[in-house]
Parts: C-alpha cells; sequence; structure tokens
C-alpha cells in the first residue's frame, strides 16, 4: 500500500511566514514534501533569466536554513510539473497538493491545466490560494478596492512545523549540475534574497530612506536608495503583500510612507488586470493598437538593448539595470517610451529585454506597464519622455550619468546631458564617441511619434474597444 502524503507546491511564494500553502499541511497532519520545480519550458517562455533564477534559488536556501532544524526542506527539482507528478503519483497516494494561484502567461495558465486534468484522473485536490486579492475569472473590479483593503488587514500566519520523518523516495529529476552550477553563483551588485533582507531593507525604510521618498522618486542617483527596493522580495514571495502593508499601517504619518502603500495598493490592481486578461502578454491591451504600424529599425533596437543610443540618460538606465537588476520606475516609463515611440519600434521587441533583466519581473506589472508607457491601452494618457528632458529635470548634475558611463566621467554639468554640444576646443571625447552624435533627432522623432499616436488613439475602433476596457477593469474608487 502507497504511503499517504501531501505535497507543497511553491512557485512566486519562497517564504516561511504568511505562507497558507505550508499552513495547510501542516494543519493536516500527515506528511509531506515542499517542491519547488524549475520547469526548462516555462523557463524558456516566460522571460526568466539567470538572475531570476539564481534568485530563487537563494531563497530556496534561505528558507531551507530554517527549515533544517526541523528536519525539512525545499526540494528542488527540475522538468516538467507534469511529468514530476506522475512520479510522485506512481510512488505515493498524493491526497492534496497545496499552491498559490500563479498570475503568469499563456505557458504557466496552459501548464496548471494540464496539472488539474491529471490530479482530477487520480482524485487528487488541487488546492490553490488566492494571492494578494487577485481574483480569476471576475468580469469586473466593483468593490475590489473594500476587498483589497479587507485582505491586507487579515492575520498574518505566523507559520509553525513539526519536525519531519518521512523520507522521499523519488530520485528522477535533480538539477543538472552544470544548471546548479550556475544558479549557486550570486552577483554582488544584486539585492540579497530572503526573508531577513526584505525586513532589513523595510526597517531602513521606515527608519530614515522614506524621508526622502516622495522628492527623489522619480531621480535615478537618489530613489537607489529613497525607494524602499522591496519589488524582488514581492515578486518571488520572500515576503507577502499582506505583511508588508501591516509593517507599515501604523506608520502612514512617516513622510513618504502614505505614498508607499498607495503604490502597493496599485501593484495588486495591475496584477488582477493581468489576471483578467493574459492575452496583453502577446497583443496590445486595446485589440485596436494590433493595426498600427512602426519601422521596426533593427540597428536602433540594439542600440538601446546595448545601451549605446548615444542619449546619457538612456544608456546610463540601461547598463545600470543589466549590472544591478534595478533602475526606478520613471526611468523605466522612458526606456520604454524611447524604443516605442522616438525609435518606432513595436513593444513587442523590447517586453522580453527588460523583463530579464528587471530582477522583479512581475508578469502583471511589467506587460501592463510596457503597453500603458507604449500608449497602447487606449484608455490611459499617453506619456512620451523625452531622455534629454529627463535628464535635465532628475540627473541634474549628471551624477547617475558619469557613474554608469565612465566615458562622459569628465564632462561638466553643462554639457553632461547633450554632450554633442561641447565645443570642439572643450571636449575630451574621442573623434567615434557616440556621445558626439546621437542616433537620431529626439525633437524630430518626438514630434513624429505624438502625430502618428494621437491620431491613431482617435480611430473609431480603439473607440470601442476603450468601452470594453474600462468595463473590464475598472471601477468607480480611485485606484
Amino acid at each position: 500500500m502507497k504511503n499517504r502524503i501531501n505535497l507543497a507546491w511553491l512557485k512566486r511564494d519562497l517564504r516561511i511566514f504568511d505562507n497558507e500553502v505550508l499552513h495547510s499541511c501542516e494543519q493536516k497532519k500527515i506528511p509531506y514534501q515542499i517542491i519547488y520545480i524549475f520547469e526548462p519550458e516555462i523557463i524558456k517562455k516566460d522571460n526568466i533569466s539567470l538572475r531570476h533564477l539564481q534568485f530563487i534559488y537563494h531563497s530556496i536556501l534561505d528558507v531551507n536554513n530554517y527549515l533544517n532544524k526541523y528536519n525539512r526542506q525545499i526540494k528542488c527539482l527540475y522538468g516538467s510539473a507534469n511529468t514530476i507528478f506522475k512520479e510522485y503519483i506512481s510512488h505515493y497516494n498524493i491526497q492534496n497538493i497545496y499552491s498559490y494561484q500563479e498570475t503568469g502567461i499563456s505557458c504557466t495558465y496552459n501548464r496548471d491545466k494540464k496539472i488539474n486534468i491529471l490530479l482530477n484522473n487520480n482524485n487528487i485536490n488541487f488546492i490553490e490560494f488566492e494571492k494578494d486579492c487577485v481574483q480569476r475569472a471576475i468580469r469586473n473590479r466593483k468593490g475590489w478596492d473594500k476587498r483589497w483593503y479587507s485582505k491586507m488587514n487579515n492575520k498574518v500566519i505566523k507559520n509553525s512545523f513539526t519536525n519531519n520523518t518521512f523520507i522521499d523516495s523519488v530520485e528522477n529529476n535533480q538539477l543538472p549540475q552544470n544548471f546548479l552550477k550556475s544558479l549557486k553563483i550570486y552577483p554582488n551588485n544584486f539585492l540579497k534574497p530572503g526573508y531577513k533582507n526584505a525586513i532589513k531593507l523595510l526597517k531602513t525604510f521606515i527608519e530614515h530612506r522614506s524621508l526622502s521618498y516622495n522628492k527623489n522618486i522619480s531621480k535615478p542617483y537618489h530613489s537607489r536608495k529613497s525607494c524602499s527596493r522591496i519589488s524582488p522580495y514581492l515578486s518571488w514571495g520572500n515576503i507577502s503583500s499582506k505583511e508588508v502593508y501591516q509593517f507599515f499601517r501604523n506608520y502612514r504619518k512617516i513622510k513618504g510612507i502614505k505614498g508607499f502603500l498607495t503604490r502597493l495598493k496599485w501593484r495588486s490592481h495591475f496584477i488582477q488586470k493581468f489576471e483578467s486578461e493574459y492575452q496583453i502578454s502577446f497583443r496590445c491591451a486595446n485589440k485596436a493598437f494590433e493595426n498600427m504600424t512602426y519601422t521596426n529599425d533593427i540597428d536602433l533596437l540594439n542600440k538601446w538593448k546595448k545601451g549605446k543610443t548615444g542619449f546619457p540618460l538612456v544608456d546610463a538606465n540601461m547598463h545600470c539595470l543589466r549590472v544591478t537588476g534595478w533602475i526606478n520606475f520613471r526611468m523605466r516609463a522612458m526606456l520604454v517610451s524611447v524604443l516605442v515611440h522616438h525609435f518606432d519600434c513595436d513593444w513587442k521587441l523590447g517586453v522580453r529585454h527588460l523583463a530579464e533583466l528587471f530582477l522583479d519581473y512581475e508578469p502583471g506589472i511589467h506587460y501592463s506597464q510596457f503597453q500603458m508607457q507604449s500608449g497602447t491601452t487606449g484608455i490611459n494618457t499617453i506619456r512620451m519622455y523625452n531622455p534629454i528632458k529627463q535628464s535635465y529635470d532628475h540627473d541634474m548634475d549628471g551624477k547617475f550619468i558619469k557613474k554608469w558611463i565612465p566615458e562622459l566621467k569628465e564632462v561638466s554639468a553643462e554639457y553632461i546631458h547633450e554632450p554633442w554640444k561641447i565645443p570642439p576646443l572643450l571636449s575630451t571625447l574621442e573623434k567615434d564617441s557616440i556621445y558626439n552624435s546621437p542616433c537620431l533627432d529626439i525633437s524630430i522623432a518626438g514630434k513624429k511619434a505624438r502625430n502618428k499616436i494621437w491620431s491613431f488613439k482617435s480611430n473609431e475602433e480603439v473607440k470601442i474597444e476603450n468601452k470594453r476596457i474600462l468595463q473590464l477593469h475598472t471601477r468607480n474608487s480611485i485606484i
């Protein structure tokens, strides 16, 4: 007779505390195994890059370090979830598989449908918990805001664990050695994973960093300290949104905290939008914009990706992102705006590149925001970020630019934003420097882009689509 067990399947919820999956396994009082599955097909299709996998792996190590005293650990497996669950079914009498709902692109959605069929055919309960007030299959957002606050004020689960005596006999699907070797490396320039590091960040934010949060939120250099920087920990589930909310709830009067809490709710709102319409990962939110044409100059696209456009602030942000995995919201918006509007490239050509660079990649945020900044939602204000103006406004002395573009380190503040205007006798740049002549005239490109997108937005098909979008994604209360 096969032994009865439960499985805890962790995905973007790599934490000990406020974890309903682990709590439910403990409550059932039968042996259980905690697993994380590195799925090659999902990794390939879902914009997951090595930096994400490294963050995941080291998050798992952090959890296992806590679980060791209970003789438990998250077991890392490699392969398709369907194959791995079949393996467990052949070894054990599985009663329940617990997991959080995952708001992802079509490949994760299709995987979960296959898992549901497999488990139903084997009389196994698949219990998925709602995450961050994101609901499946809702037709409108009526009452959503009130529900979010209610969820965020629910009691945080203080997970406790019993000592484990179960020995897992499933030996297949181990991590390949070369793959494991790549995971064990963790670059020093990235935020360090784990619950303790998340809490440390939150404490320093409350104690002093939040004081300049509102003032510096758009500044690429100063925002690195004044912003909370909690996003990777939320994206990969090192800490729950509920715990973060309650951590700050009693500090609303501290300067910057109220704005942070607004953005925490904003985060769930956009994930909910994506949950309701995951198709925006591969088509425009407003379907009529699928008919918009672009020049899609591959040379411009590659210069944008490599940070070799000749526009200092654009290039500095791309270099910073490649090395550290993080830039602030305004700079993310600017990168998308420059690509789509000024360089006239389809958003689909750049969406994967930035997803792979963002350490805090979250599909629900990424695709929703990418389309907002691309102007393809139809319902949002079109914002075009001129990279030269943004440079003057938010990096006045060029401190951020000089940090990430050593070539411009000796350029004075007077010319740092437009180094091509340096008089030849004063220039220290090499003759073939890209900063002597940027890849296009930003003013001319901006004018063309504004004429193009505003004329398209007035299209009758766009207006018809807007009604559908408003019905599904908006509500009367303030977002």
